[in-house]
């Protein structure tokens, strides 16, 4: 998933960053809700985790902006208050959930894992096409029951060509989704990793190369 996560302590926001990494998604971080407005104005994503006492621009107004521009991203606020008058009203902004500080990051990646199946079309819990298995729960890969050492980005750009259910998935949806905001468009960021991806999963080839659309597999 694309996840971009808006708070102010910098430690905190980068652990939590690295934390979701760490489960394959693409994740941008940013410090201030008016940061915030900018990259959801640029950027699709799947869910959004949103501190609600942040600088520049509050989080309430950032959450009420995300609702009211139609964005599919949903949104989990984080707060220190943990009142239960607080709670309500920011779900009464829009927030689709609610954690309060301080928390595990194992609870809130599991809560983020669930909003962003709410942000999509539903994807089971295991992909399994042309002999490929790959179980997102458990972050492992198999071709014909061998299994497949696959890297974080490998995994995640496997996940979104199962997804596509044998369509072709553009090299620009690739690093919208599998990529942060430092990906640089003009690398050979995802012909390298398809590459991997190919050698990895052997023969005979299974990820095929559509000319001019893009990567799919049959």
């Amino acid at each position: 998933m694309r996840i971009l996560v808006v708070e102010d302590e910098v430690l905190l926001a980068e652990a939590v960053a690295e934390w979701l990494r760490g489960d394959a998604h693409a994740v941008d971080v940013v410090f201030d809700g008016g940061a915030a407005l900018e990259r959801v104005g640029v950027n699709d994503y799947d869910v959004v985790v949103l501190d609600r006492d942040l600088p520049v621009v509050h989080g309430d107004r950032v959450c009420r902006e995300i609702v009211d521009t139609g964005s599919a991203a949903r949104v989990l606020m984080l707060t220190a208050a943990a009142e239960i008058d607080d709670r309500v009203a920011g779900l009464s902004l829009g927030a689709d959930d609610y954690l309060p500080k301080p928390f595990a990051f194992k609870e809130l990646a599991a809560r983020v894992v669930a909003l962003g199946r709410r942000s999509r079309p539903a994807a089971p819990p295991v992909l399994d096409r042309a002999g490929i298995r790959l179980d997102l729960h458990r972050r492992e890969v198999y071709r014909d029951g061998r299994y497949v050492p696959l890297s974080r980005k490998e995994f995640a750009v496997l996940a979104e060509l199962l997804r596509a259910d044998g369509a072709a998935v553009s090299a620009e949806q690739l690093l919208e989704k599998a990529w942060d905001e430092h990906a640089d468009p003009f690398t050979h960021a995802v012909r390298m990793t398809i590459l991997k991806l190919r050698r990895k999963l052997g023969n005979p080839p299974i990820v095929l190369t559509e000319p001019g659309v893009g990567y799919r597999i049959p």
